[in-house]
């Protein structure tokens, strides 16, 4: 009897102590607080290859022992993409070169991308004299898959390069030479050997496998059977100080990091059915912000089928626009302006601070420390939207601001 009592008094405290520590374990975010996370309605199998890109994406952080470097910027994917968000000034990246007929006139001497770190023995690269440069804040993984999963012809179909109809808006595709190992699908419009771009900053990538295989040489100095070579750094082409063999990191975990970034989920809104959510939208609508920030798209047909014939709401149209002067660099890629840079998506915006260490660094480099900053240094194609946004009266602005919070 004595015994019977004890185990029961041992059960009751167990289960005080179990109901205690439930109390103080935190509540999981909602979905539509975080950027990471897997698309709905992806297959077991699928599921599991999710898995193996995120622990690559999030878990490998390579040394020189392991085929960093010798020079490069990060160590690991998710060193420049925290939970999944924006980049933060310390993880911003430089880019040089000055495109022309024939392409980066620095190719040969490190660029596109400045490796401003090295292993040591090494000395970072330094920008060639007289090579334009910019400055790229890392951009949010989400909802990648769906832009991906889009047509060409439907991105042409929001272009007017000669701004016929006359809104002061010419949106254009950037084409891009694509890598030797690209594959093109039916979606794909080539020109004159060249595919639409739709990822980077100048929608430098024609698709994920690029994006992914230019990170992973560029960012990490790791090498893989799509880029062998260890980038040229400081003019001089073939430098390799790590003893790990070339290619440095097998095709299928590569395959699974770009698995992984086409099925995380699209960021989602909030506060969608609040006044000043929906009078934001509709303001957000009519001083002309949609018109290059697109809402609705539907992507076309793709193997996974849970990103395959989806409406989704990413508001960006993947076309390049002159920002006017004062977001002219000096620095291209493909066949884009100086002063063109593809819209970026607003979803997940309000989020972005959650991953940018509770600070707003918006725009290609992060210059415009709120929404509101990013909005008054649009210029050119966004000239009149900028200016129409200064004359709303406080409540609009503030409504406006607020939708934009909510994405």
């Amino acid at each position: 009897m004595k015994n019977y009592k004890l185990n029961f008094l041992l059960i009751i405290c167990l289960l005080t102590a179990i109901m205690a520590c439930q109390k103080l374990i935190p509540k999981a975010p909602a979905n539509n607080e975080i950027l990471d996370g897997p698309v709905e309605g992806l297959t077991n199998e699928e599921r599991i290859k999710f898995l193996e890109g995120d622990k690559a994406f999030n878990g490998d952080i390579f040394t020189a022992q392991t085929g960093l470097g010798p020079y490069f910027v990060a160590s690991s994917c998710g060193g420049c993409h925290a939970g999944d968000g924006k980049g933060h000034p310390f993880t911003t990246l430089t880019r040089f070169g000055q495109a022309d007929s024939s392409g980066n006139l620095y190719l040969n001497m490190g660029g596109p991308q400045l490796q401003n770190r090295a292993i040591p023995g090494y000395t970072p690269e330094i920008i060639p004299s007289g090579a334009p440069s910019s400055k790229f804040t890392p951009p949010a993984n989400s909802g990648l898959g769906f832009l991906e999963a889009l047509t060409d012809a439907q991105i042409l179909s929001n272009a007017d390069p000669n701004d016929a109809d006359g809104d002061g808006i010419s949106g254009v595709p950037n084409y891009i030479v694509p890598p030797s190992y690209f594959q093109p699908q039916l979606h794909h419009l080539p020109l004159n050997g060249k595919y639409i771009g739709r990822f980077g900053k100048k929608a430098g990538a024609i698709d994920l496998i690029q994006q992914t295989a230019n990170a992973y040489v560029q960012d990490m100095g790791i090498t893989s059977e799509y880029n062998p070579n260890e980038p040229a750094i400081n003019g001089i082409q073939g430098n390799s100080g790590d003893p790990v063999p070339d290619p440095e990191i097998p095709l299928n975990k590569l395959l699974n990091v770009v698995f992984y970034l086409r099925t995380l989920k699209a960021p989602e809104p909030r506060n969608t059915g609040s006044s000043d959510h929906q009078l934001g939208k509709k303001i957000f609508s009519q001083i002309g912000c949609e018109k290059c920030h697109k809402e609705n798209w539907t992507s076309s047909f793709s193997t996974i089928n849970a990103i395959s014939n989806k409406a989704f709401s990413p508001y960006t149209d993947l076309l390049l626009h002159d920002m006017g002067s004062g977001l002219d660099d000096g620095y291209t890629e493909g066949k884009a302006k100086t002063s063109e840079w593809k819209t970026p998506a607003l979803w997940g915006l309000g989020l972005s601070k959650k991953s940018q260490g509770g600070q707003y660094y918006l725009l290609h480099d992060g210059r415009a420390k709120s929404i509101e900053e990013a909005i008054d240094l649009h210029g050119g194609e966004g000239q009149k939207s900028r200016s129409q946004f200064i004359a709303l009266n406080e409540q609009d602005k503030k409504a406006l601001l607020k939708f934009l919070e909510d994405l």
